[in-house]
């Protein structure tokens, strides 16, 4: 077992390397000066020369690489002595951290992985990640309850109606929803019950989890914004839910002991949500800690066409702006988010499953 988890733990290490590396290399090869757009018409040579060496970019592409890497490591190698390095040991990046050992004048520290600072604000990365993030995470695990229940509902009730208009109805929505884009299903819906029946719904085109109160008394928690968002981010899992949920149910109920348990008279009830159900729900449930996953990283599009706060509208204001810190600790987030998640699931697995061990 604790072969098997190392492997994972060692794979999981080298996608994050793999996604550090390409992140690192795109986004400074990219067309467009930072240090330019933090000026913007103040710019002239001097200051830019100025700050692009204050940022580091003045320097060769490897080292700036090495640098990035040693930002991000745990374990990382510091000179406590020359102030002018950039590798000097200082206190208000990295605090806090602790100093495991020295050799003449480089220290070996631990600490949090380092993102830099935004270009624009001067904040932090790991500030602006932890402000935007609970309000993506709020958005996902809404969609993916959404999906779920009723799904999982819908699903029932296609098998339960095989070849009536009620399964060639949930087939055709399933499928409708597929395969609409997330960014056009998100404008129609929000153009749908956010204008054209915003006297029905009384929902916003545009709003965030928290809502300022119209006297200066605050914020206050404003969960109908949040219905539109999520329902534009579950449409996809809940089609995939659906189809899952159809199939596994009609093969449990094709199995000798629903069969044995109708013929002892159990009722319609009790014989689906106690038995069929609970021997369909292991498929349904890996589908859904997958879509969890790709909800909490795919939420970017849905997030700003609604103007939601969360790492969509901090990745696309940062693209715009040139802030490549903030792109780059974002993506670096998410990734490394999707292979803790994988890495659980794959040991959960393994645990459950010895089989899987063995496969892998």
């Amino acid at each position: 077992m604790l072969q098997y988890i190392g492997k994972r733990l060692f794979y999981g290490f080298l996608v994050i390397l793999g996604v550090v590396t390409l992140v690192f290399f795109l986004f400074n090869i990219l067309p467009g000066d930072p240090a330019r757009m933090m000026l913007g018409q103040r710019a002239d040579a001097e200051s830019i020369e100025i700050i692009n060496k204050d940022l580091g970019r003045d320097r060769p592409i490897g080292q700036q690489y090495i640098s990035y890497l040693n930002d991000l490591a745990p374990i990382s190698f510091h000179n406590n002595r020359n102030r002018g390095s950039y590798y000097y040991l200082d206190p208000e990046k990295y605090e806090p951290y602790a100093t495991l050992f020295s050799v003449g004048s480089v220290s070996v520290v631990a600490k949090a992985p380092y993102l830099r600072r935004s270009y624009q604000t001067k904040r932090k990365v790991s500030d602006v990640i932890l402000t935007a993030f609970p309000q993506t995470a709020v958005l996902a695990l809404t969609s993916m309850l959404f999906a779920m229940v009723v799904g999982v509902l819908i699903g029932i009730l296609s098998a339960l109606h095989k070849g009536t208009w009620i399964d060639r109805l949930a087939l055709f929505l399933s499928t409708l929803g597929m395969s609409l884009p997330s960014f056009f299903a998100a404008i129609l819906i929000a153009w749908l019950f956010a204008f054209v029946l915003s006297d029905v719904t009384h929902l916003n085109m545009f709003g965030n989890l928290y809502t300022v109160d119209d006297y200066g008394s605050g914020e206050y928690l404003d969960l109908k914004n949040l219905i539109l968002p999520a329902l534009t981010l579950g449409i996809r899992p809940l089609a995939v839910l659906v189809e899952l949920t159809k199939s596994s149910m009609i093969d449990a109920m094709s199995q000798d002991y629903i069969r044995t348990a109708r013929a002892k008279g159990m009722s319609h009830g009790r014989l689906i949500f106690r038995h069929a159900l609970r021997n369909a729900l292991n498929p349904i449930v890996t589908s859904v800690s997958g879509w969890l996953a790709g909800l909490l990283a795919g939420a970017v599009f849905v997030e700003y066409v609604f103007d939601w706060k969360g790492m969509g509208v901090v990745i696309v204001d940062g693209l715009e702006k040139y802030d490549f810190p903030v792109v780059m600790g974002s993506i670096l987030f998410i990734c490394i988010l999707l292979v803790v998640i994988n890495i659980l699931t794959d040991i959960l697995y393994g645990v459950l499953d010895p089989r899987v061990r063995i496969a892998k």
